[in-house]
C-alpha cells in the first residue's frame, strides 16, 4: 500500500454530548458544516451572527474510520492547521494533544493502530473555554482589546486573533481543521524541510544552497536526489535516528533574476528534492533583498532594495480571504491577488492577526511579483510570557520560517502588529508598563531569535509600526524613521488634508472606510434594512462609531445623498479620495518616503470596512482609483501649505528616465475645459519632481483644476482637484447616460456619455464582473467606451441592467 493514507474528505461531526450531528468535509470548519446541514442559518445574513454564538461555546467531535492491512512500526499522523485546542484519539488511545493552529504535528501512532478498521476521533475544545482557563493560570492578567475582540481571551491561544472579532470581522470564534491530515509511514525517512539560501550573488553567477532535513526512526542509508532546472544530483547518505541535514550547492551561471511586479521578470526555477517515498517540489526565485535603515538628516530611512535597486512599495494589507475557511478556495484567493497586481501593486502585507497563509498563496505571490511583508501572528493585544507559551511560539516560528523561507516574494519578516502601541491601551499596562514591556520583549526576542536561527539571511523588523530596533516609542505619529501607521484621519476624525501633515518613511497602515457595494448589501439585508441606522446595517459595521464617521465626513465634503443607494456610492467615492490624497502626497516625497500600504485589500465577510475589494472580489470605486494613483508613472496635484498654489508632481517608479507632457485646464461647473497651462518635463529614474505649478488665483470662479498627461513610456492619466469642498459647488445636471451591446466574446461594451460635468461616474450591476474603468470623470459632450467582463458567462447572452451614479445625480433635490 502507499506510504500515505489521506484522511481528507467526509467525517462525522457532533458535540461531545452527541447533539447536532452531521457530516463535515475536511479540510473545513464547523460553522460551514452546520450551515450546510441546516442546523444553523447563514452566519453572514441579517443578524444571524447573534444566533450562532452557541457554536463556539461547545466542544466538537470529528470522527471517521480507515483501514490498514498491516501495522508494523513507523506510522505517524501528519496534521497541520488544526484549530486549535484539540486531542486526537486513534482507537480510543490519545495520540496528539494540540494547542497551536500554526504548527505541524507528526506524532508516532504505531502503538495505537490495529490491523483492519481503525477509528480516528478529534475532540476540538471550545476556544472560549480554553482561553478563559489559560487566562486564569497566568501569574498576572494579560489584557486583550475588547473593541477588536468581543469574544474574550483570544490572546491566550495560538490561533487567528481575528477569529474573536475585529473591527471588520464577524465574531464567532470558528474552529475546525484547515490543512492536511494523513496517516503516513516512515520507510525509511521523511523530508521535514527543504530550505534554500543564496549566499553568493556575483556578476553572472549565484550559488544556491539547498538544505534537506530528513527524519528517520533508525539509522539508514538513503538515496537523496537534488534537482534544479534539470540538473540532477544523487547523494547516497547515511542518516541517523532523528534529524539529519543533507546539503547540496548548485552553481547557477547567468541567473534569471526574480523582480517585483513592474520592475522586471518574475523568473522562477524548478527545485525538487526526493527520497524513496517522498518528494518536495518548489519553485524558487533568485534575487537579493536589503532593508535600508541608514541615518539621514531627519532620522533614518526605511527602503527595500531588490537586486541592487530601491523599490517604492505600492500595495495594501491582506487579511484572511474569508472569516470561515470553507467559504474560500485557491481560485478566489488568486482572484484577489490578481486584483492587487492589476491595480499596479507590487507588495502586500500579510497582517499579523490572521494566518500564515498556505504555500500556494506565496507561490501565487511569487508568480505575480507581489512582494510580501510577512507579520508573525500577533496583533493588537498583549500576550503571555510564560515558559510554556514561549516554547510553543518558538516551535511555531521555526516551522513557519523553514516552511516559507524559499519564496522570493517574502521580502521582510515582522515580529507583530501594533503590540508596542498596545502597551498604552490598557489600564494594567499603563499602570505597570515595566512588567508588560518586559513580557513583550521576551516574546519579541523569542520570535527574532527563532527567525535568525531558522533563516539567518532573513530581513527582520521587530514590530509594525516601529521607529527602529529596540525603539518602543509612538510610531503612529513619528514620521522620521521606520514604518508608520497613520490613523489620525479616520480614528481622530481629521480632514483628508491632514495626510499632508506627515512625511512617512514608509506607511504600512492607513485607511478610510466605506460601505460595501449595494449588490453585496442586498445579499445579507432585506429592503427594510436599507438604512445606515438599521440594526442589520449596524451589525455589519464593526468599528465603533464607524457609520457616524462615514456620515460626518460626507457632510463635511458633500451634499446629502438622495437615498440609501447613493449614500453607499458616495461613501466609496470619499474613501477613494481619502486614500488618493495620502498616496499621491507620499509618493511625491520619494525617495524620502519609499512605501505606502493602505488598509486593507479585501474583506472576510460582507461588512462596512476599509477594503478596496468587496467581499467576493468585485472592485469598489476605490480600487479603480488605486489602479490610477498606483500607476508606476503618474502625475499628482499637490497643494502647497499656503493654499494658494498647486504643484503638479511627476512620479516615476521605473528604472528609466521618462519624458512627460501635461495639459492643465480649468473645469467649469458646466463641464467646459479652459486651458491654463501646458508643460513638458523629464522625470529621472525612481524619483518625483515638479513639472508645473499654477496659482489658484488664476482659476475662474466656481471651477475645478483638471489635467491630463502623457508619458514617453506610453502611460497616460487624468484627474481633477477641487480647491473647495464639493458641497459648495452648484453642480449642473450632468446628463450622464449609458448604452450597451453584447460582444462576441461574452463581454458587454458600454458607452457612457454626458452633456454636462459628470464627476466620479460609477457603473454598477448586480452581475459580478470587472469594468475596464470606473469612477471616472466626463466633461461636457464627452463619452467613454467601457468593457464589462462578467465573472461568469451571461445566461442566454442577455445584457444585464446597469446603474449609473455621478456626484450631481446622487444629491438630494430641493
Amino acid at each position: 500500500m502507499p506510504n500515505d493514507l489521506d484522511l481528507s474528505g467526509r467525517w462525522g461531526l457532533a458535540t461531545t454530548g452527541g447533539d447536532h450531528s452531521c457530516e463535515i468535509p475536511l479540510p473545513g470548519d464547523v460553522h460551514s458544516a452546520l450551515h450546510a446541514a441546516g442546523i444553523i442559518p447563514d452566519p453572514y445574513f441579517g443578524r444571524n451572527e447573534e444566533v450562532v454564538q452557541w457554536v463556539a461555546h461547545e466542544d466538537w467531535v470529528l470522527t471517521r474510520t480507515f483501514s490498514l492491512d498491516h501495522v508494523d512500526g513507523g506510522w505517524y499522523l501528519d496534521v497541520d492547521n488544526l484549530d486549535t485546542v484539540a486531542v486526537v484519539f486513534i482507537n480510543g488511545i490519545p495520540v496528539l494533544s494540540a494547542d497551536n493552529c500554526f504548527r505541524r504535528y507528526r506524532p508516532d501512532i504505531s502503538e495505537a493502530l490495529q490491523p483492519g478498521e481503525n477509528t480516528i476521533r478529534i475532540v476540538i475544545h471550545s476556544s472560549i473555554k480554553a482561553g478563559a482557563e489559560r487566562q486564569a493560570r497566568q501569574p498576572f492578567y494579560i489584557p486583550y482589546h475588547p473593541g477588536n475582540s468581543p469574544i474574550a481571551n483570544g490572546n491566550m491561544l495560538r490561533k487567528p486573533q481575528c477569529h474573536f472579532g475585529w473591527d471588520w470581522n464577524i465574531a464567532i470564534a470558528p474552529l475546525g481543521l484547515y490543512g492536511r491530515i494523513a496517516i503516513c509511514k516512515l520507510d525509511p525517512a521523511r523530508i521535514e524541510h527543504v530550505e534554500v539560501s543564496q549566499l553568493h550573488h556575483a556578476e553572472g553567477r549565484v550559488d544556491v544552497t539547498v538544505k534537506a532535513t530528513l527524519y528517520a526512526r533508525e539509522p539508514a542509508v538513503v538515496p537523496v536526489h537534488f534537482e534544479l532546472e534539470g540538473e540532477r544530483v544523487r547523494l547516497d547518505c547515511g542518516i541517523n535516528a532523528g534529524e539529519t541535514v543533507i546539503t547540496h550547492v548548485f552553481e547557477v551561471d547567468h541567473p534569471r533574476l526574480w523582480w517585483p511586479s513592474g520592475s522586471g521578470e518574475q523568473a522562477l526555477y524548478d527545485l525538487r528534492v526526493s527520497v524513496p517515498g517522498a518528494t518536495v517540489e518548489k519553485r524558487i526565485g533568485l534575487r537579493t533583498v536589503e532593508l535600508l535603515t541608514d541615518a539621514d538628516e531627519v532620522g533614518s530611512r526605511f527602503a527595500l532594495k531588490v537586486n541592487g535597486r530601491e523599490i517604492f512599495c505600492r500595495g495594501a494589507n491582506w487579511i484572511p480571504a474569508d472569516a470561515l475557511y470553507s467559504r474560500s478556495d485557491a481560485s478566489k484567493v488568486e482572484d484577489l491577488l490578481q486584483s492587487a497586481k492589476d491595480a499596479n501593486m507590487n507588495m502586500i502585507r500579510v497582517w499579523g492577526g490572521g494566518f500564515y497563509e498556505a504555500d500556494w498563496f506565496y507561490a501565487l505571490c511569487d508568480r505575480l511579483g507581489l512582494m510580501v511583508w510577512q507579520d508573525f501572528m500577533f496583533a493588537c493585544n498583549l500576550y503571555p510570557c510564560s515558559e510554556d507559551f514561549l516554547e510553543n511560539v518558538a516551535v511555531e516560528v521555526d516551522y513557519q520560517v523553514r516552511r516559507l523561507q524559499s519564496h522570493p516574494s517574502i521580502a521582510l519578516w515582522c515580529g507583530d502588529n501594533e503590540l508596542v502601541g498596545a502597551l498604552t491601551w490598557f489600564e494594567e499596562s499603563r499602570t505597570n508598563r515595566d512588567r508588560y514591556l518586559v513580557a513583550y520583549d521576551r516574546l519579541n526576542r523569542v520570535i527574532e531569535q527563532g527567525v535568525k536561527r531558522a533563516f539567518p539571511q532573513a530581513i527582520w523588523w521587530p514590530s509594525s509600526p516601529a521607529s527602529g530596533y529596540l525603539d518602543y516609542g509612538d510610531a503612529w505619529h513619528a514620521d522620521g524613521s521606520g514604518d508608520m501607521h497613520y490613523w489620525s484621519v479616520w480614528h481622530e476624525n481629521k480632514s483628508f488634508d491632514n495626510y499632508r501633515s506627515v512625511r512617512p518613511r514608509f506607511c504600512s497602515e492607513f485607511g478610510f472606510q466605506s460601505y460595501t457595494s449595494l449588490p453585496v448589501i442586498e445579499s445579507f439585508a432585506e429592503a427594510k434594512d436599507m438604512n445606515i441606522a438599521s440594526p442589520v446595517i449596524e451589525l455589519h459595521q464593526k468599528n465603533a462609531g464607524g457609520n457616524e464617521r462615514i456620515a460626518g465626513t460626507m457632510f463635511r465634503y458633500f451634499r446629502f445623498p438622495k437615498d440609501f443607494a447613493n449614500f453607499v456610492y458616495l461613501s466609496q467615492i470619499q474613501q477613494g479620495l481619502a486614500i488618493k490624497t495620502a498616496v499621491e502626497y507620499w509618493r511625491s516625497l520619494k525617495p524620502h518616503c519609499m512605501g505606502t500600504l493602505y488598509w486593507q485589500l479585501n474583506d472576510t465577510w460582507p461588512v462596512a470596512s476599509w477594503s478596496s475589494l468587496d467581499y467576493g472580489g468585485n472592485w469598489k470605486a476605490m480600487h479603480y482609483m488605486v489602479r490610477r494613483f498606483f500607476q508606476p508613472v503618474t502625475v499628482a496635484a499637490i497643494p502647497k501649505e499656503d493654499g494658494r498654489t498647486i504643484d503638479f508632481s511627476m512620479v516615476n517608479d521605473t528604472a528609466e528616465a521618462v519624458d512627460m507632457e501635461i495639459d492643465i485646464f480649468a473645469l467649469t461647473l458646466q463641464g467646459k475645459q479652459i486651458c491654463l497651462k501646458a508643460a513638458k518635463g523629464r522625470c529621472p529614474p525612481d524619483r518625483a519632481e515638479i513639472i508645473a505649478s499654477i496659482a489658484l488665483a488664476d482659476l475662474p470662479e466656481a471651477s475645478l483644476v483638471g489635467w491630463s498627461f502623457t508619458a514617453g513610456n506610453g502611460m497616460t492619466g487624468e484627474g481633477h482637484y477641487a480647491p473647495v469642498s464639493y458641497k459648495t459647488l452648484d453642480l449642473q445636471p450632468s446628463g450622464v447616460s449609458l448604452t450597451s451591446r453584447m460582444l462576441e466574446n461574452g463581454s458587454v461594451e458600454l458607452t457612457v456619455s454626458a452633456t454636462g460635468l459628470a464627476l466620479f461616474v460609477m457603473i454598477e450591476s448586480r452581475i459580478p464582473g470587472r469594468y475596464s474603468d470606473n469612477a471616472f470623470d466626463l466633461a461636457a459632450d464627452e463619452s467613454r467606451r467601457i468593457i464589462f467582463t462578467p465573472q461568469s458567462p451571461l445566461e442566454g447572452g442577455v445584457v444585464p441592467q446597469f446603474t449609473l451614479y455621478d456626484l450631481q445625480s446622487c444629491q438630494a433635490l430641493g
